[in-house]
C-alpha cells in the first residue's frame, strides 16, 4: 500500500482543476446548464391549472342560463369560448383547442325550476388529460353550485364553515415546489454525468494510465480527480440558491449553511457513482448513455420531484430508497419552504453517506481491479 501523500494529491487537484477550467464543455455543464435548467422549471413547467381553454354551449335564451354563463365567463382559472351549438365546440375538442365544454340545455329554466331533480348543465371533457378533465369537471360543478346558491339564497344545512390553510406554500404555486427540486437534477447532472464523461474520456485519451503510472496512489488519484467537479457542484448549488431566491421568488426559510451541507453530502454519492461508471465503461458514449439511464432519469422521475412516491407501485417504492435524489429533493423542499427541520435532515443525510460510501468502495475495487492487479 503506498502512503497517503497530501503534496502528491495537491498537484492532482490542482492539475485537475486547470484541466476542467480549460475545458468550454465543462463548464458549460457546470454553470450555462444548470441557469437554463432554472429558467425553463421556474417559467415554462408549471403544474398549476389556470386559464383553461373550455367552451360554453348556451342552448336556452333564458335569463338565468346569461347568467350562469357570464358566471363561466367571470373565473380567472378559465378561458370561455362561447357558442349555440354544441357541434361548434365538439371539433374544437377533437383537434385539442379546447379541453371540454359546458352544455347549458334548452330547458334550463325549468330544469331549474324543478328544484334539482335533474342535472341543470352537461359537462364534457377531453379524457386525454385525466388531470385536466377532472379539474374541468369538478370546477364547473363547482361555478354552477355557487351561482345557483347566489341566486336562491340557500345555506347549507350545516353549522360548520371549513377554511381551507396550506402550510409552507399557501399560494399552491407549483414553481417554490420545483425550483428546489430542480436543484437537485442539475446536481445529478454536474456529479454523476459531468465525472462519468471527463474520467471516461481520460480513459480514452490515454491519459488515465499516465496518472497511473505515476506514484501516486489510487485512492489520491480519485479524490484528486472529484475534488474539482465537488467545487464545481458547490458552486453551482450556490448560484442557483440565488436565483431561485432572487429571481424566482422562492422562500429559502431554512439557514443557507444547511442547504449546503445537504448539498455537500449529495455530491458524495453523485461523485461516486460518476466516476464507478466512467471506471467500468471507460468510453464516453457508453458512460453517457449509462449516466443517464441510471442516474438522469431515476433522479428525474423517481425522487419526488415530479411525481408522488406514494402514489408509485410498491415495486418502485422500493427501488426510489437506493436513489440518492430522493433524499436530496426531500431535504431541499424542507430547506426551502420550511426552514431547517433535522428530524427530516438527518435520515436523508445518512441515507445519501451510506449510499456514497459504497459507490466509492465499488469505484475504487473496479479500479484497482483493472490497473493493480
Amino acid at each position: 500500500m503506498r502512503r497517503f501523500d497530501a503534496g502528491r494529491l495537491a498537484a492532482l487537484v490542482r492539475k485537475e482543476s486547470l484541466q476542467a477550467l480549460r475545458d468550454p464543455s465543462t463548464l458549460l455543464i457546470a454553470f450555462v446548464l444548470p441557469v437554463v435548467l432554472l429558467f425553463l422549471f421556474a417559467y415554462a413547467v408549471s403544474l398549476d391549472i389556470r386559464k383553461v381553454r373550455i367552451g360554453v354551449v348556451v342552448e336556452s335564451p333564458g335569463v338565468s342560463a346569461q347568467q350562469l354563463a357570464a358566471a363561466f365567463a367571470a373565473t380567472r382559472f378559465l378561458e370561455v369560448s362561447f357558442a349555440h351549438d354544441r357541434r361548434e365546440v365538439g371539433d374544437r375538442v377533437v383537434a385539442g383547442e379546447l379541453r371540454g365544454y359546458v352544455v347549458i340545455p334548452q330547458d334550463f329554466e325549468q330544469r331549474l325550476a324543478s328544484g334539482g331533480e335533474r342535472p341543470l348543465v352537461q359537462v364534457v371533457t377531453d379524457g386525454s388529460q385525466p388531470n385536466t378533465a377532472n379539474f374541468v369537471a369538478n370546477y364547473a360543478q363547482g361555478v354552477v353550485q355557487t351561482w345557483r346558491t347566489g341566486i336562491t339564497g340557500d345555506v347549507p344545512s350545516t353549522p360548520i364553515t371549513l377554511e381551507p390553510r396550506y402550510w409552507f406554500n399557501p399560494e399552491l404555486e407549483s414553481r417554490r415546489s420545483l425550483v428546489p427540486g430542480a436543484i437537485a437534477i442539475i446536481m445529478t447532472i454536474i456529479g454523476t454525468m459531468l465525472t462519468a464523461l471527463v474520467v471516461a474520456r481520460e480513459w480514452e485519451r490515454g491519459t488515465m494510465e499516465a496518472v497511473m503510472s505515476t506514484p501516486a496512489s489510487v485512492v489520491e488519484i480519485l479524490i484528486g480527480k472529484l475534488l474539482p467537479y465537488f467545487m464545481l457542484g458547490m458552486v453551482s448549488t450556490l448560484v442557483a440558491a440565488v436565483l431561485a431566491v432572487f429571481v424566482f421568488d422562492v422562500p429559502l426559510r431554512g439557514s443557507l449553511a444547511a442547504l449546503m451541507l445537504l448539498s455537500a453530502v449529495f455530491m458524495v454519492p453523485a461523485l461516486g457513482q460518476g466516476l464507478l461508471i466512467s471506471s467500468l465503461s471507460r468510453n464516453q458514449f457508453l458512460a453517457a448513455q449509462i449516466a443517464l439511464f441510471s442516474g438522469f432519469l431515476p433522479a428525474f422521475m423517481l425522487s419526488g420531484f415530479l411525481f408522488e412516491i406514494d402514489s408509485m407501485p410498491a415495486p418502485i417504492r422500493a427501488i426510489t430508497w437506493l436513489i440518492p435524489a430522493r433524499y436530496f429533493v426531500s431535504s431541499l423542499k424542507t430547506v426551502f419552504l420550511a426552514g431547517d427541520t433535522w428530524a427530516v435532515f438527518v435520515p436523508d443525510l445518512l441515507a445519501m453517506a451510506a449510499i456514497g460510501v459504497v459507490f466509492f468502495v465499488l469505484a475504487k475495487r473496479a479500479t484497482r481491479k483493472n490497473l493493480e492487479p
